[in-house]
């Protein structure tokens, strides 16, 4: 399974920007896809989360600006932020979880990064 994703940029502070991931190869099953992001000198953090059901869940500093979205159909993840604040800055990664085959455990593969600045 390989991870495509796109859609970062530099923006000011207010705007707004849309982040997208596919996935392609082998696919058999996904679970949850979702987005998070490392921020210079910081961890990487969960964003948000949806599940095939299309369950959502967001970390609390982006509820209310983010939203999470997938096409099944697609094996697309979307995120649209906005109201973007200095403090969204850095990579953003998509993940997904997927099993090869009915007996197969679920594993996490990882998008390349997409960057996101956000001036203030």
């Amino acid at each position: 399974v390989q991870l495509q994703a796109s859609g970062g940029g530099l923006v000011q502070a207010g705007g707004s920007l849309r982040l997208s991931c596919t996935a392609s190869g082998s696919i058999f099953n996904i679970n949850a896809m979702g987005w998070y992001r490392q921020a210079p000198g910081k961890e990487r953090e969960l964003v948000a989360t949806i599940t095939s059901s299309g369950r959502t869940t967001y970390t609390d500093s982006v509820k209310g600006r983010f939203t999470i979205s997938r096409d099944n159909a697609k094996n697309t993840v979307t995120l649209q932020l906005n109201s973007l604040k200095p403090e969204d800055t850095g990579l953003y990664y998509c993940n997904v979880r997927h099993r090869a085959s009915l007996f197969s455990s679920f594993r996490d593969y990882w998008g390349q990064g997409t960057l996101v600045t956000v001036s203030s």
